[in-house]
């Protein structure tokens, strides 16, 4: 049985001005319910399959108590230009020191991406008015297992369009080492994207 992750509840004390923020980042507005002393409020992040609520009477956790929120992102430097873009104040781009700093503003940050961009290493960290801190994670591979290899998908035109930017290097790669043009470079592409996302072996 498939069992997805569809809503986080995030605990905020201005209803209306966190739904002003999440507007602000550019994510879809699903619903904003409301009934005797209480309220429901969801948005979801572009291309994501789970969403978020806030509201009245939805939790009894404080507000701004979540922290750590993932968003995956394929682009960290993309991602943090558009936060900028949008009157958002993010961290600078980084990458851990030291295991775990990714999840504490204060030592073992190191300034910059990860080095080669590693899948997994790279981040930006930005908070909402209440302090709930996300976190972009950048991933372009991901580890064995992550992901079924018959269903490959991209949640954005953009996702897509860098994905195919990492296959057209490899392929060129792939052209040297043969020495030859390939005629069946679509072929080749599908099947280093799939390869990609899955995180199985990729093709030479």
């Amino acid at each position: 049985m498939d069992m997805k992750l569809e809503v986080v509840v995030i605990p905020v004390s201005d209803v209306d001005g966190a739904k002003d923020f999440y507007a602000g980042l550019g994510w879809r507005l699903d619903a904003d319910r409301s009934g005797e002393n209480f309220r429901l409020v969801q948005f979801t992040p572009p291309g994501s399959p789970s969403s978020i609520q806030f509201g009245t009477n939805l939790t009894s956790a404080a507000p701004g108590s979540a922290t750590s929120l993932y968003l995956v992102v394929s682009d960290i430097e993309a991602a943090r230009a558009e936060l900028t873009a949008r009157g958002v104040e993010p961290s600078e781009v980084f990458h851990e020191g030291a295991a775990g700093a990714r999840f504490h503003a204060g030592g073992g940050r190191v300034s910059g991406p990860a080095p080669e961009h590693a899948t997994y290493g790279s981040y930006v960290s930005f908070s909402d008015p209440d302090g709930n801190g996300w976190l972009f994670q950048e991933v372009t591979t991901r580890l064995p297992g992550r992901v079924d290899p018959a269903a490959t998908t991209f949640g954005s035109a953009s996702d897509l369009a860098d994905a195919m930017r990492r296959a057209s290097a490899a392929h060129g790669e792939h052209e040297k080492r043969t020495g030859a043009a390939d005629a069946n470079w679509p072929d080749w592409y599908a099947s280093y994207m799939v390869a990609e996302q899955a995180g199985t072996e990729l093709p030479t």
